[in-house]
């Protein structure tokens, strides 16, 4: 078997699901009871929270946890809107957003909120002039933008954005760095919310992040009483919320190292289709290498997948989370051509790829595009 759709999802660590059967069988209490059991769990929890502060290098923020990034995307739009909304209806945001970003725009702006979407460069990097000519110093209430889109991999100039904002402090900065964390160095400080989800970086699935600065009041979702804060009720998962901690801890030290693994498996790759005259290459310059979005012309994304599934390679098709058999949204804003959003495929790589992995993915690619090529 051929993994390569570590963007849809990564593989469970061991030392990471250790550390959940572990929690689970030695911290059977609820950390909101007043009995021992519940106070052990409750410092526990204190502990994980304080660590992963620790590694994301926080300064003043509050962790909230949710159950993944759909919902901490989700949250960080509504809390904002449905709490704020006096200060403006006025929202910012890109065409390259996953889906749980874009359907939720679409819900706010049915609650009487305007959203504008900000031009790309050539490069997919959002155009930092045109955001400037679209904010409003008395309406603009939200920018919503991932610091690496899902399907291109284009990593944007959060740092920059940030800096643009300092002249608007009624606008609230939301990012998500699903994509971004674990592969390359990222400052969630440049955010006032930020969300992530430890199912990309080799936790468990069922657990995210929706990262605040501690001065800002949101709406809550899930209302039901304080739980590990007042902004999300319900009884705290304290396995997944140690287990994530083991994840990020585990990832954190080496991306560096890890980014150089992958950038020379990406090249591989690349240096291979860029061999072929009808493959295009829709990731960019401003791509991070973990991503790899191209498309064949006259076949279709699913033939080619399903072929590949037949030797065990397994690729992916736009986001995981997005619907089958429709346009990419984000690579036809990046390539401006429809023929390839319809036909777009996603290679997304690890640091666990091995180059012999790679070899045997390009001679299972080459025949499968002769044999769909008859």
């Amino acid at each position: 078997m051929i993994y390569l759709d570590y963007s849809a999802t990564t593989p469970v660590d061991k030392k990471v699901l250790d550390t959940y059967n572990k929690v689970c069988l030695d911290y059977p209490g609820n950390s909101n009871s007043l009995h021992k059991l519940g106070i052990e769990a409750k410092e526990l929890e204190e502990y994980a929270t304080k660590r992963i502060e620790e590694l994301l290098k926080l300064k003043n923020k509050e962790i909230i946890y949710t159950s993944g990034a759909s919902e901490s995307n989700n949250h960080a739009i509504k809390g904002i809107c449905f709490k704020y909304k006096n200060r403006g209806t006025h929202i910012i945001s890109t065409k390259l957003e996953h889906s749980s970003i874009k359907t939720t725009l679409d819900y706010i702006e049915s609650k009487g909120f305007n959203i504008d979407y900000v031009k790309l460069k050539d490069n997919g990097e959002i155009d930092l002039e045109d955001l400037k000519r679209l904010l409003q110093n008395n309406n603009t209430l939200l920018i919503s933008i991932s610091a690496v889109d899902s399907e291109l991999g284009i990593k944007q100039p959060i740092s920059e954005i940030k800096k643009i904002l300092k002249s608007y402090p009624k606008c609230f900065f939301h990012v998500d760095y699903t994509q971004a964390l674990g592969k390359i160095e990222i400052d969630m400080n440049d955010s006032d919310l930020a969300s992530i989800s430890l199912h990309k970086i080799y936790g468990l699935k069922g657990i995210g992040l929706l990262i605040k600065n501690k001065n800002i009041v949101i709406s809550p979702l899930i209302h039901g009483g304080k739980s590990t804060t007042i902004y999300r009720s319900g009884t705290p998962a304290l396995p997944l919320i140690v287990s994530s901690m083991k994840a990020i801890e585990l990832i954190i030290p080496n991306i560096n190292d890890n980014y150089i693994r992958v950038s020379k498996l990406n090249k591989l790759i690349k240096d291979k289709l860029n061999t072929y005259k009808d493959i295009h290459i829709n990731s960019t310059e401003s791509s991070i290498p973990h991503i790899l979005n191209i498309s064949i012309d006259n076949i279709k994304p699913e033939t080619f997948i399903h072929a590949l599934d037949e030797k065990e390679i397994y690729l992916g098709t736009k986001s995981a989370c997005s619907t089958i058999n429709t346009m990419s949204d984000s690579v036809y804003e990046v390539t401006k051509n429809k023929d390839l959003a319809m036909h777009s495929i996603r290679i997304s790589l690890s640091y666990l790829t091995k180059e012999e992995e790679i070899s045997t993915f390009l001679n299972a690619f080459d025949e499968c595009y002769k044999k769909l090529k008859m």
